[in-house]
């Protein structure tokens, strides 16, 4: 059994108070999700955005995109970058879901647990466990915690996972130990604030609004003086 940081509902609340509580709807259907997150990799959210936009103009329906060329995804999605690659994702995964599925709802997704709906989509050919894990919690609002570079940054920085923690086990433990009402207002708090305070170069801990709940910080060694152990 995970055990929960005393700090960590504190750090929600104040991460909460600084950057406003996101409140949870439905960024795309649970397929759009799946390809934006495959654009997203290794490139900027605007990039993919636009990457995005450009293949729904090319092709109106997910179906014309399954039946195109790689060639021709790929010259539609170009500009946010590894085109050849993610065309290929792309392509694949939308005709495997034709084939098991016979459409591309993906609502066989709702009849799924948690870990068996991340366990069909990371056998996807360029599905990670962070790619599954936006679909179920961006398109579905399912509990689970996509680990980017920002939330990875963060939660090592915070102690929340040690410093060899692969990606996929921190996904695991900030998903155990997070309230399930609060995943979705953590992560994207905790991207926003990876984004605008904690860099991964020059961290802003003069504008940190926790920085006295990080034991990476000296401020944290002055008050506390030794580590959190947790409730």
């Amino acid at each position: 059994m995970a055990v929960v940081p005393a700090r960590l509902p504190v750090i929600i609340r104040l991460l909460d108070e600084k950057y406003f509580r996101p409140r949870w709807s439905p960024r795309y259907e649970p397929v759009e999700e799946l390809v934006y997150t495959i654009l997203s990799q290794n490139t900027s959210d605007t990039n993919s955005e636009r990457a995005l936009r450009s293949l729904r103009r090319k092709y109106p329906t997910w179906v014309e995109v399954a039946a195109a060329r790689r060639s021709g995804i790929g010259a539609a999605i170009r500009c946010g970058g590894l085109s050849d690659t993610k065309s290929a994702y792309i392509k694949d995964a939308l005709n495997r879901l034709l084939r098991e599925h016979g459409d591309l709802n993906m609502d066989f997704l709702g009849e799924m647990d948690d870990e068996a709906a991340i366990a069909y989509l990371t056998g996807f050919n360029g599905v990670g466990v962070k790619t599954a894990s936006c679909v179920l919690l961006f398109a579905l609002g399912r509990p689970v915690m996509p680990v980017d570079t920002h939330v990875y940054r963060l939660s090592q920085r915070l102690d929340f996972i040690g410093e060899g923690t692969s990606r996929e086990d921190a996904h695991k433990i900030l998903t155990a130990i997070t309230p399930p009402e609060d995943i979705f207002a953590f992560h994207i708090n905790l991207v926003t604030h990876g984004r605008r305070a904690c860099k991964a170069g020059k961290p802003r801990c003069g504008d940190c609004v926790i920085e006295p709940l990080c034991p990476s910080s000296i401020a944290y060694e002055e008050i506390w003086g030794v580590e959190d152990q947790g409730a």
